[in-house]
């Protein structure tokens, strides 16, 4: 009773020396408190937005950061569904301004989740992956990790005569045949805008064919992609068989894709492979010299 008398004293001096009575304080506490809760609302609002946003983002801002991240050589066509869970049309093209194209048959689909620190893409195409492929993006402070998963078969088989979509010279040359991609393990390292390599990938071009030649078939290439221990990615070409003989070495670095190599043909061969020599190097007698870079 004691307490409450003081209480009831401390407040009716309080009241007395500010002029404001009883009904005025609860005013002002009811304002404090509705607009404590308006601030809440608001923040709750903002976020449950935010979340919405990041659950239901359209297909088509993913395929606008791969058309940006390729230069707009790779695009993802009538994009559908969400970044998580969507499909598209895979389409190569000459980039900014080029009107040569080419698609991939059917869609691609895809799921984007999470896997530990990771962000897991798992992609299907019946026409073109070997079953489910799968790639492990890791993002960080200044550096994104790209990690291909050891796989006991190819991962991934393309028509060549998509390569024509990126136009010359592949539209003039207007290649038959297999692309086909299989790795033990690759990673891909960007650190401040330097690419580091470890592992292995090789791509493989099977019974290649062209129209600017006569001959049926040119002959199988493999292109090898690896690192070695500073990081620095190699590049070398070999012939595994065939009339157009191909050799060459290079190296993918941060001044991009220096390479170095000749094709020749094999003996008997070389009135058939003449304009094909004349198109996809510079002639030194009786070879041609490939630069890139």
């Amino acid at each position: 009773m004691i307490l409450r008398r003081r209480k009831g004293r401390a407040w009716a001096h309080t009241a007395a020396a500010t002029g404001w009575g009883e009904s005025t304080y609860a005013e002002l506490a009811w304002d404090r408190s509705r607009s404590a809760g308006l601030r809440w609302g608001l923040f709750g609002a903002v976020v449950g937005v935010l979340v919405a946003l990041v659950a239901f983002a359209p297909a088509s801002w993913l395929a606008g950061a791969v058309a940006s991240a390729t230069n707009e050589h790779v695009l993802l066509g009538d994009a559908r569904g969400t970044v998580w869970s969507g499909s598209a049309v895979v389409v190569l093209t000459g980039g900014p301004g080029s009107r040569d194209a080419s698609a991939l048959p059917g869609r691609m689909e895809w799921t984007l989740g999470l896997k530990g620190l990771a962000l897991e893409l798992r992609a299907r195409q019946a026409c073109c992956l070997n079953g489910t492929t799968s790639v492990l993006v890791r993002p960080g402070l200044g550096r994104v990790t790209i990690q291909v998963p050891p796989s006991p078969g190819w991962l991934g088989q393309w028509p060549t005569a998509w390569l024509s979509g990126l136009g010359t010279p592949w539209n003039t040359l207007q290649m038959g045949g297999a692309i086909r991609l299989a790795s033990q393990g690759l990673t891909l390292e960007s650190v401040q805008g330097r690419w580091r390599v470890q592992g292995r990938a090789d791509v493989d071009l099977l019974d290649v064919s062209s129209r600017v030649s006569t001959l049926e078939t040119l002959g199988s290439y493999r292109l090898t992609l690896s690192g070695d221990p500073s990081g620095t990615a190699q590049l070398n070409l070999s012939t595994q068989q065939g009339a157009l003989q191909l050799t060459g070495n290079g190296t993918v670095g941060p001044a991009g894709v220096r390479f170095r190599g000749e094709a020749r043909a094999a003996g008997g061969d070389e009135a058939a492979l003449a304009n094909l020599l004349n198109i996809i190097g510079r002639r030194d007698g009786a070879r041609s010299v490939i630069s890139i870079g």
